[in-house]
């Protein structure tokens, strides 16, 4: 399984971050390649949500979200997809000062045979585009 984490320091609390990672459902107000994100279901502190991707092609699939207020994480597991036969990543959020210090893990199994530096590129291309767009809506969202 092709995987990456990656390390960012946003200029926000945890809970500001926190909130903006866990409103699934406005995510194609600000990422791209989302078109559509649906929570489906909810369990106690898991959430089933459908994501609606382009990425040269469209494709669906559906993660367990399981949301850790007091900790500050959120860790998922796929459910089932179009695309991926195995999918699960985390976020983790410190604070360091007036800041927040986020750490995105994700590993990836794609259905069809895919060279894993192929999905390891795949799984990484994304990465600088999607830290800045949640800069940016970090800047467009109130927390009130």
């Amino acid at each position: 399984m092709a995987g990456t984490k990656t390390t960012h320091v946003f200029n926000c609390t945890p809970e500001e971050l926190y909130y903006i990672i866990t409103d699934y459902e406005n995510y194609s107000d600000f990422l791209q390649e989302i078109k559509s994100c649906t929570v489906l279901k909810e369990e106690g502190t898991r959430k089933l949500v459908e994501y609606k991707v382009s990425v040269v092609k469209n494709f669906t699939y559906r993660l367990w979200m399981d949301e850790d207020w007091e900790n500050k994480t959120i860790v998922w597991e796929l459910e089932s997809g179009d695309l991926f036969k195995q999918s699960k990543g985390s976020w983790t959020l410190t604070a360091e000062g007036d800041k927040t210090k986020a750490t995105y893990e994700v590993e990836a199994k794609m259905k069809m045979f895919v060279p894993s530096s192929v999905t390891k590129m795949l799984v990484n291309v994304n990465l600088p585009g999607m830290m800045k767009a949640y800069e940016k809506r970090l800047t467009e969202v109130s927390y009130e």
